[in-house]
């Protein structure tokens, strides 16, 4: 391939990050579901005959984000590619990386949170996860890479449902904007940065998707994620003033 990443595309609502034979790397928008559910009819999947790029088979999403989480996203562009990658992510040799705006920082600078989390629901309030001795083992490292920009970088060496959001309210912390488990003012900041997996084991691939452009200014401004990244951004849009 010979593309320029990110590449815009016209038609679609997010950037390619990265394309092969095999792979496709979106930048997932929030707001975009990965898939349809009852409240929401438009997905990713909508998008899928686009991302086939010629090819008579339609790819596969890979995994999921949620549906106000950014960021990286692999969707498989045939079925080799799609009994690979789920390989890859069953053996936990997929790593990523995501960062968060936080409604508080936590006085250390790093720590894990390990615990295990249960699904459960009600009529009344839906559905939701908890920390609970009943539920699935979930691990996330977490480091505040910015403090005054309430900036947080999360490695999960699990991939459970609402995982980040679950352990950053467990420490006291939510993320800001998260409508679940923090205060849900305005929209949520979470959002995954880089995505490294070796679907080519001599050379492994490592993708990172820039912030959002309307993400507070403080952490577009970080020196974490780099002045010439911030200002590239600002020229194509204008971001809120700050982590409010």
């Amino acid at each position: 391939m010979t593309d320029t990443f990110p590449l815009h595309l016209a038609g679609l609502p997010f950037a390619l990050l990265h394309r092969d034979t095999h792979l496709v790397i979106i930048d997932k928008p929030a707001g975009l579901a990965v898939h349809p559910g009852p409240q929401t009819p438009d997905s990713l999947e909508d998008f899928l005959p686009d991302l086939a790029f010629g090819n008579q088979r339609l790819p596969v999403i890979s995994h999921r984000l949620d549906r106000d989480t950014s960021g990286c996203l692999i969707v498989a562009r045939h079925p080799k590619a799609v009994k690979r990658v789920s390989q890859l992510f069953e053996a936990g040799q997929v790593s990523k990386v995501y960062w968060a705006v936080l409604e508080s920082l936590p006085e250390d600078d790093n720590g894990t949170v390990d615990a295990p989390l249960h699904k459960i629901s009600s009529a009344e309030a839906g559905w939701r996860m908890i920390i609970d001795r009943r539920g699935k083992r979930a691990v996330t490292h977490w480091q505040v890479i910015d403090r005054a920009a309430r900036l947080v970088e999360f490695r999960p060496e699990t991939g459970r449902t609402h995982q980040l959001r679950v352990h950053a309210a467990s420490l006291g912390h939510p993320i800001l904007g998260d409508p679940v488990y923090g205060a849900g003012a305005g929209p949520m900041r979470l959002h995954a940065r880089t995505i490294t997996l070796p679907y080519d084991e001599a050379a492994p691939l490592a993708v990172t998707a820039p912030l959002p452009r309307d993400w507070p200014a403080q952490a577009l401004f970080s020196p974490a994620n780099g002045q010439t990244a911030a200002l590239a951004q600002l020229v194509e849009g204008s971001p809120s003033k700050g982590p409010s």
